[in-house]
């Protein structure tokens, strides 16, 4: 079930990104560090409310934040399609329950809130080497635009349709 992420979500959020961080650390996708996506992000993430959760019986087993601004990072390429876009973040499933279409539903999500806000895109990012992120974002109608640089990550973006 997807909901809004809360600061009682905090602690149990952070112990799953541990979880998550070190399962891509044995699939030798260096996207993300043990010190980030932690506490302190999904705190501030809670505060804009952009944080969402996909829970299981009450465990939470995934989240995803989708923030209304542009990164400064982004501003770096000029491939971008559209320039009004909501950003996904961090998005991150529990590895038990890969695979059963919890990264879809944040993406509908995602989308959903775009047409409710006329934005004209959802812009994202990911490292090079998390072959099953990039693949499951051009499955879902992303498109490959450009090296981001100075983050390491290669930028998506889906273009909303008229």
């Amino acid at each position: 079930m997807l909901t809004n992420g809360t600061y009682e979500d905090l602690n149990e959020l952070d112990e799953l990104a541990v979880l998550v961080i070190n399962d891509m650390k044995k699939s030798l996708i260096p996207q993300w560090e043990l010190d980030y996506p932690r506490y302190k992000n999904f705190f501030g993430d809670v505060e804009t409310k952009s944080l969402y959760l996909y829970k299981d019986n009450g465990k939470i087993v995934g989240s995803c934040t989708v923030l209304r601004e542009n990164d400064p990072p982004y501003k770096t390429i000029d491939s971008w399609i559209k320039n009004k876009s909501l950003v996904i973040h961090r998005m991150l499933v529990h590895p038990d329950y890969q695979n059963k279409g919890i990264a879809k539903v944040f993406i509908n999500n995602a989308i959903k809130l775009c047409k409710q806000g006329n934005y004209e895109s959802i812009k994202t990012d990911t490292h090079l080497k998390n072959y099953k992120m990039r693949n499951f974002l051009k499955k879902n109608g992303f498109i490959e635009l450009d090296y981001l640089e100075t983050i390491d990550r290669l930028a998506y973006e889906l273009v909303m349709e008229d």
